[in-house]
């Protein structure tokens, strides 16, 4: 599948998408890129913003096996990645799949479960296999988690550990829509006439693996590669940084980059790719100096500050 067709069928799948959510193109366009990337993401907002309504519709319209998990105090970690049954018909011990195994898992109101339980989750994440009984089960390509969680619920949550926060590829805010906007939606809810939504599939899984190895002959050269790194490396050296982006955020870059680089109809990165990516894959790993928690300081203005002072190559690379 050539880059091109790539990009037309991404164009596709997001024009099917707009038919439901209205007036978030960009959050639409920046949730294709991660699934593209073949990476994890984390939707943090308020609650009633369609965040899970995002996740079962990108399931939809890409035809993957989509599972949801509502995470809560009381969720086990076998809840999650299945455990061993006795059966008593034939005397042994069977393996019951947990929803883990899927190609699109929602993961909503992540921060509501346990620390252990939230555990169970970073090895399927990172390894795309789940091992129980010493007895490992890989999961089948794609895999893709797509959590949620609600900023406001403070009493009753576990904060996400920095570990697990690393394994999401990007961090993405839905946010409230315009009064217009919000206009729309209340018009299409009467004209549908009910509450749930289907939209036809425009990929298969096939096509969808297809499309993200595609992602793969873009090129990004060794500027590129260099601009990167020097802006990973300036949140580890900023001053209101506690602790800076690792080089899983290096790659998580990268990726982004390439794929907005296609969306857009080339076949290579520019300064402009990285600099678009940059909030989504870079702010979420930042861990800010305590002291700057009162002053609310958002890890998202540090990354744009921080783009603003890294020289950006030259555009004739």
């Amino acid at each position: 599948m050539t880059l091109t067709t790539v990009a037309d069928r991404t164009r596709q799948i997001i024009d099917t998408l707009k038919q439901v959510i209205v007036g978030k193109d960009e959050v639409l366009e920046q949730v294709l890129l991660g699934l593209l990337a073949n990476g994890h993401i984390l939707i943090e907002d308020y609650p009633g913003l369609a965040k899970t309504l995002i996740a079962r519709l990108c399931a939809q319209v890409t035809d993957l096996d989509f599972k949801r998990i509502q995470f809560t105090p009381d969720l086990l970690p076998s809840d999650i990645t299945g455990s061993f049954l006795y059966n008593q018909r034939e005397g042994t011990f069977e393996f019951r799949r947990g929803p883990v195994f899927t190609n699109l898992l929602l993961a909503d109101e992540i921060n509501r479960a346990t620390p252990k339980t939230q555990a169970a989750l970073l090895e399927v994440m990172q390894e795309h296999q789940v091992t129980v009984e010493g007895e490992r089960f890989v999961l089948d390509p794609p895999f893709l988690v797509i959590a949620t969680q609600n900023p406001l619920e403070l009493e009753g949550t576990y904060p996400l550990p920095e570990a697990q926060l690393d394994r999401f590829l990007m961090r993405l805010r839905v946010g409230y829509p315009t009064p217009d906007n919000e206009q729309e939606i209340l018009l299409r809810r009467r004209q549908r006439r009910q509450d749930t939504v289907d939209i036809p599939a425009v990929v298969t899984r096939a096509e969808l693996l297809t499309m993200q190895a595609a992602l793969e002959e873009v090129f990004v050269s060794p500027e590129i590669d260099r601009y990167i790194v020097d802006v990973v490396k300036a949140t580890r050296q900023d001053g209101r940084v506690q602790v800076g982006a690792s080089p899983r955020g290096s790659l998580a870059l990268m990726k982004l980059a390439r794929t907005y680089a296609a969306l857009h109809g080339r076949d290579f990165v520019t300064p402009d790719d990285v600099k678009a990516m940059a909030v989504p894959a870079l702010a979420h790993r930042l861990i800010l100096r305590p002291e700057l928690w009162i002053t609310k300081v958002a890890e998202e203005d540090i990354v744009r500050d921080l783009l603003d002072k890294v020289p950006t190559p030259k555009a004739d690379i």
